[in-house]
């Protein structure tokens, strides 16, 4: 017996000294740059690892989506920590509820044998709003960001000091799954400041962080220069080739390099066709990458959901605006409701013919349900819900009343012009424009066409109604300085509108639980209105409700925000995950900023 307890003792040894798997939390480990490898334990390590973010997955479904990284092969989970989620007003943090425990989290990594890249910012791009960025730094009038700008830096500061204590006992130096953290991302796209990224990566140190670091730029010259730092590991966006590799190697010839973001999929903006990333293009590059013992990170091996508004945008010049559909299913190995696709299974059989380590099986797929047809009624308008105004002399954006999304109303009386050549600079994102309570037009901020004809009435001085729409702040490049309403000014015929009464309407989870019925539902004007239903469930599964019949808005069910819709598509479906719904009764209300005739719901079982 005593021979068998030595045999057992010395196995377990052996798995503990040899295994790539976090064991236990008493167990650490050492992670470490040589000049062309990672080094786990002192030995080579090939880092396999798929993305997901928690900020876009429903807590409960996180542990599932990690075991669906791990069943394709992986042995390490990518996830970045958007700062304006974990801090969406000045030094209000949250770490402890639902999807914003991060620490749970990478908790759950550990749980499941799998190794951490944490990816914290405090930019990100990720096609989330202002790149990961907390809006209310747009209430200072001259803010610059990502740079040393001392009140940026000090803001940054309360962020990295919070996030780092829930994460810094994580590192695998103190027994958890971090092996390394990233400076920053992307920098070489937007800026050179690299005082800001030593400051950056000297305030992790500071507040505890040991392991190392990486940064992740474009495969390029000057985009490499002017985003690294040394000592730190070279990440490309993306790693294809030997030549790809060599510049990392030029970058910085003592440090390693990796694919830090290897594109399996693609995003999509409204009214794109879905994006579809090709099979062979990436089998082609998995192949390589594989086959050459790189390591790399698929990004995204699963999207998740932009719930609320939590959606970003792109813009190529300073006319052009590119927002993100509510949708993050990206095209990616496993969907948005977290089931294995074609893709999925093509790469894990790849994967399988080069790892050493037992793939486990693909976890059971989570359940879906459809509900009978809803039928949904008029319940009132924004115009019977609007807050007591802001009175200000020319338009301002939402930011500088401390609002972040939704929608805004300005209002002002024209008295001298009361006709003619209307022009709003800037509006940002989507007007809707009202004479005397009468629908005229809208603009949308795309194209730079901001001018619109007002008619001429009958009105001595008439109402003149812009009801502007937030639809997610820009996260990539130069144009990322981007508040949402009226940016600067309207006019008519060249002159300067003034005397405004600004009305916030965040339409959020509250400002939707305080709604204030109308007392004639049928008499509601067709622009802005709210309609609302109910159903009963005697069980709950994942669905996705139909919106192809509505103009433009958002859903809410159960008071949760799913989204945007808009019948630009291509999205014509919004995703509600089983834990949003309940046994009984069920309440939804959907908010049409277009046309809203009172009609009904449908739900499928797929996005598409």
């Amino acid at each position: 017996m005593e021979k068998i307890r030595n045999i057992l003792f010395v196995a377990f040894a052996l798995i503990l000294i040899t295994s790539h798997e976090p064991v236990s939390a008493q167990v650490r480990h050492t992670f470490k740059l040589s000049k062309s490898e990672f080094l786990l334990d002192g030995k080579p390590f090939q880092i396999i690892s798929g993305e997901m973010h928690p900020a876009r997955i429903p807590h409960e479904y996180w542990r599932h989506r990690i075991k669906m990284a791990k069943a394709m092969g992986c042995n390490t989970i990518a996830a970045y920590v958007f700062w304006n989620y974990q801090e969406s007003k000045p030094d209000i943090f949250d770490f402890t509820t639902g999807n914003h425990n991060v620490a749970e989290f990478i908790r759950i990594c550990k749980e499941e044998g799998m190794w951490v890249l944490l990816r914290p910012g405090p930019y990100v791009c990720a096609e989330w709003d202002f790149g990961g960025l907390p809006s209310y730094l747009l209430k200072i009038p001259d803010i610059k960001v990502r740079c040393m700008d001392p009140r940026y830096i000090n803001a940054l500061t309360g962020y990295v000091q919070h996030l780092a204590k829930e994460v810094a006992p994580l590192q695998c130096v103190n027994g958890g799954p971090i092996l390394m953290v990233q400076v920053e991302n992307e920098y070489g796209s937007y800026g050179n400041d690299k005082q800001y990224l030593k400051k950056l990566q000297q305030l992790w140190v500071s507040n505890g962080i040991k392991v190392p670091f990486y940064t992740a730029d474009g495969a390029t010259p000057y985009m490499l220069d002017a985003g690294h730092l040394p000592g730190t590991a070279i990440g490309l966006d993306s790693g294809t080739s030997d030549a790809d590799f060599d510049e990392a190697t030029k970058a910085d010839p003592d440090m390693p390099s990796f694919s830090s973001e290897t594109y399996p999929g693609w995003l999509t903006h409204w009214g794109e066709k879905w994006a579809t990333a090709d099979t062979p293009s990436i089998r082609k590059e998995l192949t390589y990458l594989l086959k050459n013992k790189r390591s790399f990170n698929l990004y995204v091996i699963h999207g998740g959901t932009n719930f609320g508004y939590t959606a970003g945008a792109n813009a190529g010049s300073a006319t052009e605006y590119q927002p993100d559909i509510t949708s993050y299913d990206y095209d990616a190995p496993i969907d948005e409701q977290g089931n294995a696709t074609p893709k999925y299974r093509m790469m894990r059989k790849l994967i399988g013919e080069y790892v050493s380590y037992k793939i486990p099986e693909i976890p059971k797929s989570i359940k879906t349900i459809t509900i009978p047809e809803i039928k949904l009624q008029p319940f009132t308008t924004i115009w019977q819900n609007l807050p007591q105004p802001i009175y200000s002399a020319q338009p301002k954006p939402m930011e500088e009343f401390d609002q972040n999304q939704g929608l805004i109303l300005y209002r002002t009386h024209l008295i001298g012009h009361k006709s003619g050549k209307l022009t709003i600079t800037e509006p940002h994102d989507y007007a809707l424009i009202f004479l005397n309570g009468k629908y005229i037009d809208s603009i949308y901020r795309d194209g730079g066409k901001w001018t619109i004809n007002i008619p001429k009435s009958d009105v001595a001085n008439p109402v003149l109604d812009i009801l502007v729409e937030g639809m997610g702040h820009i996260n990539f490049a130069q144009y990322i300085i981007d508040r949402k309403g009226i940016t600067d000014r309207v006019t008519l015929n060249g002159m300067t509108l003034m005397d405004w009464a600004i009305y916030k309407l965040p339409v959020d989870e509250t400002f939707v639980k305080n709604l204030k019925p109308s007392a004639d539902a049928n008499a509601i004007n067709d622009k802005a209105k709210f309609l609302k239903g109910a159903f009963t469930l005697a069980e709950t599964g994942d669905t996705y409700f139909d919106m192809s019949k509505y103009g433009k808005g958002v859903l809410f069910v159960n008071g949760h925000n799913l989204g945007r819709f808009w019948n630009r598509g291509p999205q014509q479906r919004l995703y509600c995950p089983a834990s949003y719904l309940k046994n009984g009764l069920n309440k939804v209300v959907v908010f049409n900023l277009q046309n809203s005739p009172a009609t009904s719901l449908n739900t499928y079982t797929s996005l598409k």
